[in-house]
Order: structure tokens, then sequence, then C-alpha cells
């Protein structure tokens, strides 16, 4: 009865940062529904031969594609800055990456601010993967 008891206290005590990992919020959503837009957009590119984009709005907190696909971040969480080909886009209200078919894209620095939470999402144009990292503030 007793180790019944002792392992019930150790399982609630673990239980709600078990849940904080699983469950998706603000950032962590933001950087991962951001990232399988950027995948998807190169994936279809590769796949249909064809160039595939990105658009982002910043005012609106929405990224849309040409696959017809969209992310709208979650409430807190901005894009603070966006980079394109070494040009600064941020006060655009609308700029688009380009995925081609040989499997590279543009150049892009897109940075998501949340409170003290800076991360920062890129794209290195020669394979186009989407790498995401925090940023020390």
């Amino acid at each position: 009865m007793i180790v019944v008891a002792i392992i019930g206290l150790l399982a609630s005590m673990g239980l709600p940062s078990m849940l904080r990992m699983i469950q998706k919020d603000g950032m962590r959503k933001a950087v991962e529904d951001v990232r399988g837009l950027l995948t998807d957009a190169r994936a279809d590119a590769i796949l249909k031969g064809h160039t595939a984009e990105v658009s982002f709005h910043p005012a609106d907190n929405r990224l849309d594609s040409s696959i017809g696909k969209s992310v709208t971040l979650p409430d807190g969480v901005a894009m603070e800055a966006i980079g394109i080909n070494l040009m600064d886009f941020s006060e655009s209200e609308e700029s688009r990456v380009h995925f081609f078919p040989n499997g590279t894209s543009d150049e892009l620095t897109l940075v998501l601010h949340s409170g003290d939470d800076w991360r920062k999402i890129s794209l290195e144009f020669s394979t186009a993967i989407a790498d995401a990292e925090p940023l020390k503030r």
C-alpha cells in the first residue's frame, strides 16, 4: 500500500511537466507550423517540378503557400524580422520565398518573438531545409 502511494505521488508530481512536453503551445507550435509549411513547399517544388512560394504577411501573423496551405501564428507570437536573400522585408506587407525544383530556395531568415523567447528559422539556399534555433538576447 505504501509503495502504491509513493508511485501515485511521484506520478502526480511529474504529470504537469509531462503534459507541458506533449502540449504544443505558443512558440513551439509556431516554429513547428512554420517549419512544416516550408518543408511542404520544398517537397512540392521538387516532386511536381515547379517553383513553389511561401508568402509572409507580418501584419496578419500569417504565412500562405502556393500549395494551398497556410499558417496563422498563435496569439502572442510575432514575426519580428524577415530577411530574404540578404534584404530586410520586416516592414513589407507581403514578402515571398521561392522553392525551386532542383531542391534549392531563396535564402531566408525569420525571427519569431514571444515574451522573452526569440527563435530564428532559416533556410540555407543550397538545400532549402528549414532550421530553427533559439536566439540569445
